[in-house]
């Protein structure tokens, strides 16, 4: 149906759905609950349960990085860029996509319904898909819940040739759902496999590349939206969705998660996969995770309680920012008189810049401190806002300066999101880690409900200083509220960042899972 609207410019608009599409729909429908079937286990030991294992998961601690390291890692990193696209390229999509059904927009003020109706359903997908997928995490494992994102990818890529808008915003909901759960899935299976002394700088690192998702993101839009229309960011979701499933060899299940569920057969073999060596100890496991119930209840009690208090108000600043300054900055700028092209292009130039910062960041988190690391970011992105809020639609008078302003909210709240992420992914137990980022992620999401259901019920589209006020008052808070109840994550074993929340220290000898 794409391909048959080039004469027309590849609109689509009130074109009628044939039989063989929603034959297809019905298809991704049935293919996607098969997906889901096959891949939950059909015996698992629960969560709850005691598990007996004298295997030392420690020693994952101590292994150096091998190849199989590295390759975990690239696929990761490749994983976070293909995640991160979704949400950035809805600020691309929404300029063309107001057009073509004549939508409310910063472009066209008098539209009806307005366009923040798109991303708010996809947004509102990735609260709930962060929530979901932080279960499947702790339920069916994090590898299985990685895949199963990566056909959810696929499955969506329908949007780009969906001609109703109502059906638009279905399928934009459920790409949601898939992308709001990957990346703190994909966090939380490297926490758990990388050696303590090298996992916070490498998982900042591959979290900044979220950036890299927006400098690709601006360039296709740039490049491709001229000449195919909005349509073809969406239809991206294709080959890229295929090529996480294709990675997938070189994803393996977290040892921890393994032995949690009693899978002490097949953590032995990943561990030794990983130059990991196998410590077989008499000594029965210390209690410390025997007093974490595998619910989302338990973040919220003490001594977690705390800490999730931190976790909830960064996220909240985090999706305030990328879901209201972020996304409306395109639309912003093409309001004040550049051209679609020009925008994206400025777009790109202020991620590129800013994109070699992440290593200073993935220095600064792994070796300097985490929680000190968290203060300045956040800290950095409020002052940044704090600019543009004060300046307004004055601050494109000089090019230089809108450069620099821009550096710190579109590349800095990527560095931030890897950060809050990574952070959530270490100072949770195993047995509700993949709940902890879940709620990271699904609360920085909720941010950009908030913004985004504000905008859309007021049917104004927001100014360049609007967004930035929104956001630059949390990212304040946030920078207190880690300053205030943070812990130092920088370098410390997992099973003791637990044993210190928890109020004790493992006993020498102990294996914790």
């Amino acid at each position: 149906m794409y391909l048959g609207a080039a004469d027309t410019g590849y609109r689509l608009v009130d074109m009628d759905m044939d039989a063989a599409m929603i034959g297809g729909m019905a298809l991704i429908v049935l293919g996607l609950g098969a997906t889901a079937y096959g891949l939950f286990p059909r015996t698992a030991r629960p969560a709850h349960d005691p598990v007996g294992t004298r295997v030392r998961v420690s020693a994952l601690d101590d292994a150096r990085i091998r190849p199989a390291h590295v390759g975990l890692l690239l696929v990761m990193a490749a994983a976070v860029t293909i995640d991160a696209m979704k949400p950035v390229t809805l600020a691309f999509v929404m300029p063309g996509f107001a057009a073509e059904y004549g939508l409310g927009s910063p472009i066209n003020p008098s539209g009806s319904p307005p366009v923040a109706l798109l991303p708010l359903a996809g947004i509102a997908g990735t609260v709930i898909g962060s929530f979901l997928w932080g279960w499947l995490g702790d339920r069916i494992g994090r590898r299985a819940s990685i895949l199963l994102a990566g056909v959810l990818f696929i499955a969506t890529a329908v949007c780009g040739s969906m001609p109703s808008y109502a059906l638009n915003l279905v399928m934009c909901f459920v790409m949601g759902l898939g992308v709001g759960g990957m990346l703190p899935i994909i966090f939380t299976l490297i926490a758990e496999t990388i050696p303590a002394r090298h996992r916070g700088w490498l998982m900042v690192l591959i979290g900044g590349d979220v950036a890299g998702a927006y400098v690709i993101t601006s360039w296709l839009s740039s490049t491709l939206v001229p000449d195919y229309t909005w349509r073809i960011l969406w239809l991206i979701g294709l080959p890229t969705g295929l090529l996480l499933i294709a990675l997938n060899r070189w994803i393996p299940e977290s040892p921890r998660f393994l032995l949690a569920h009693g899978r002490e057969a097949e953590a032995r073999a990943v561990m030794e996969r990983y130059g990991a060596e196998v410590v077989v100890e008499e000594a029965p496991r210390a209690p410390v995770e025997e007093l974490v119930e595998p619910r989302f209840a338990q973040l919220l009690r003490r001594p977690l309680s705390s800490l999730t208090a931190v976790i909830v108000l960064l996220g909240l600043g985090v999706g305030l920012v990328s879901f209201g300054f972020q996304l409306w900055i395109p639309s912003n700028l093409q309001e004040l008189g550049f051209t679609e092209v020009t925008a994206s292009a400025i777009l790109r130039d202020s991620a590129l810049i800013g994109l070699p910062l992440n290593f200073l960041v993935a220095w600064l988190y792994g070796f300097w401190s985490s929680k000190k690391t968290i203060v300045l970011l956040a800290g950095l992105t409020a002052a940044a806002l704090l600019g543009f809020a004060l300046l307004g639609d004055r601050a494109i008078e000089d090019r230089t300066l809108l450069y620099v302003l821009l550096i710190v909210p579109i590349w800095g709240i990527s560095s931030v999101t890897a950060v809050l992420v990574a952070y959530s992914s270490e100072v949770y137990p195993t047995r509700v880690r993949s709940r902890g980022t879940g709620l990271a992620a699904g609360t920085s999401k909720a941010g950009g409900v908030l913004v985004i259901g504000v905008v859309a019920a007021a049917l104004t589209p927001p100014t360049i200083a609007v967004t930035a006020l929104i956001g630059a008052i949390p990212m304040a808070l946030a920078a207190l509220a880690a300053l205030l109840f943070g812990v130092e994550t920088r370098r410390r074993r997992l099973e003791d960042i637990t044993a210190g929340e928890f109020g004790r220290a493992a006993p020498s000898g102990a294996s914790l899972p």
